[in-house]
């Protein structure tokens, strides 16, 4: 899971950028060790009816829709013959439907969009605004979820099939209704390799930061060390979790005394 590719990010998200040489040299051992990418649909399809993957499948994602996406990883995807899947936050992107302010870094314009599907680039649903979406109510939840799949419809000519929850938070609740508005499959991070046994609206995913050296991506990527590399931020998952929860419950209750 990667967000933002640049040489400069804006400090908000710098620790969840990736420099374009780093990532460069991630992508070029993916290819040296004889990873095959596949997008989000195919990973999902193949586990669902048992079809055959390519060899050492690996799925590569960008969240958000950061602009050095296409940029600095597009030409790079495109040396090697790789397929990705952009997770695009509807009201963040430069256009029609952009909320002013809202975006932490400059984002992809709907053209660029466009130019990045031609590549071969699935094009995923993360949300119109990039909430929590387990903290909303179940309209708003809707919303968030249908009028993102409807503007990347308007734009590009068909609807998405796949998800990313925004912040990797989800719930029986959420992943309900991103599975009603139309969406075939979602992505979480929980920072552990994907599995079929997670069922396609709970894919898990590992996070590659600024910090991610490239002996550490081959250890990730290879499916060593990865319960030790982020036992820190599981710990800090779990417990965010609950307190969520409990957040989401007092918000219920206050609501019903109204």
């Amino acid at each position: 899971m990667y967000h933002a590719i640049g040489h400069a990010p804006a400090a908000s998200i710098r620790a969840f950028s990736v420099s374009p040489e780093m990532f460069a040299d991630q992508m070029s051992l993916l290819a040296e060790r004889g990873f095959t990418p596949v997008s989000t649909t195919c990973l999902a399809a193949a586990w669902r009816d048992g079809s055959p993957l390519p060899h050492r499948p690996v799925l590569i994602t960008f969240d958000d829709g950061y602009e050095g996406v296409r940029q600095h990883a597009l030409p790079v995807l495109h040396q090697h013959g790789f397929t990705t899947t952009v997770f695009v936050t509807t009201g963040w992107l430069r256009g029609p439907y952009e909320i002013d302010g809202a975006a932490l870094d400059t984002m992809l314009d709907w053209d660029q969009v466009h130019e990045l599907v031609a590549e071969g680039a699935e094009i995923g649903g993360h949300s119109h605004t990039h909430p929590q979406l387990d903290q909303l109510p179940d309209d708003l939840l809707r919303y968030e979820v249908e009028h993102c799949r409807e503007l990347v419809a308007e734009q590009l000519g068909f609807l998405p099939v796949s998800f990313a929850y925004p912040y990797g938070y989800s719930n029986r609740r959420v992943r309900r209704a991103v599975r009603a508005a139309g969406y075939a499959q979602s992505l979480a991070v929980g920072n552990a390799l994907a599995d079929p046994r997670q069922g396609p609206y709970a894919l898990r995913r590992i996070t590659v930061r600024r910090g991610t050296s490239t002996a550490e991506f081959a250890r990730l990527v290879e499916g060593r060390a990865v319960a030790r590399t982020f036992a820190v931020d599981r710990a800090l998952t779990k417990g965010y979790a609950l307190l969520r929860g409990s957040r989401r419950f007092v918000r219920k209750a206050a609501r019903a005394r109204v």
